[in-house]
């Protein structure tokens, strides 16, 4: 398979784990977090003509979750967002329409989403700083910088499940502090 090359085919197999533990740290919710993967991979499948190769399949899908992820932070932010969700799950024959308008071009930004995603990004950081230091290093590796688990409980002499116990206390924390601060 050459580099300008996807293979859909293999996409949940390759790509759903990594792509849910991606997610899982953004919306905190696990129906929430399948959907917008399934909403992912309904991208990629539309435009998979416009890959250029430039970078991996993952890459490019993490690209795309990434604007899923942040459509569904607009639309919960948003009464007409809101009623949109409520339409475009209840009413199945209409959902594919709406997908594909959905599915945005990533150069298509105009200075209000600079300005939200820009708050989100400062939001996000202010609730970082709420975190214990060593919280907060951990939750750093594991969720911005992708570090793997065995790296990490190296670094900071501890086990999986400790790393886990530590992750889960910070995305909860995180989860409040946003809820509280930014929506």
């Amino acid at each position: 398979m050459s580099n300008n090359q996807l293979n859909p085919n293999l996409w949940v197999d390759k790509y759903s784990d990594y792509l849910f533990n991606f997610t899982i740290v953004r919306v905190n919710d696990s129906e929430i977090a399948k959907d917008l993967i399934s909403e992912t991979f309904l991208a990629g499948l539309k435009s998979k003509d416009n890959f250029k190769g430039e970078a991996t399949e993952r890459t490019w899908l993490i690209s795309i979750l990434k604007r899923k992820i942040i459509d569904h932070y607009r639309k919960i932010n948003s009464n007409k967002g809101k009623a949109e969700v409520r339409i475009t799950y209840s009413d199945e024959e209409s959902e594919g329409d709406w997908l594909e308008e959905r599915v945005s071009d990533p150069y298509d930004k105009n200075a209000e989403d600079t300005i939200q995603n820009t708050e989100l990004g400062t939001a996000i950081y202010n609730c970082l700083d709420n975190l214990n230091e060593k919280q907060a290093r951990i939750f750093k590796m594991k969720t911005i910088d992708n570090f793997d688990t065995e790296a990490i409980c190296k670094e900071f002499d501890i086990s999986p499940s400790n790393l886990w116990v530590i992750i889960h206390r910070a995305r909860k924390a995180m989860a409040d502090c946003l809820k509280e601060n930014w929506f």
